[in-house]
């Protein structure tokens, strides 16, 4: 035999390195509560605006908020519906109305 045998006991593979595996990122509902002075023009502006809802859906989800005292105007991971739900608290206090929204694990 030649000068091989350092090559044939040599282990030759493939390095394989597990991936761990990725979770789907937790989910949470934007809630608008209702109250008896918002305007519903305003909650619909607010969907259309920050939601980027349609006029029906918007007034779908306004009625939901005035007939059963709260509405779901989306899911989103948790910095996005920590924003959104900023933006609407900040809309609303320029506005001077008292709308509330928060935000729930899906």
């Amino acid at each position: 035999m030649s000068g091989n045998d350092d090559e044939q006991d040599t282990e030759r593979g493939v390095a394989t390195k597990t991936r761990p595996k990725t979770k789907k990122p937790s989910q949470y509902r934007v809630l608008l509560l209702n109250d008896d002075y918002t305007p519903m023009e305003f909650v619909v502006g607010l969907l259309m605006g920050i939601f980027k809802k349609t006029q029906e859906e918007a007034t779908k989800i306004m009625l939901d908020v005035h007939q059963n005292g709260i509405g779901v105007c989306g899911i989103y991971t948790f910095e996005i519906a920590e924003t959104k739900v900023t933006q609407v608290l900040d809309a609303a206090k320029r506005g001077d109305h008292p709308l509330k929204c928060t935000l729930e694990k899906a």
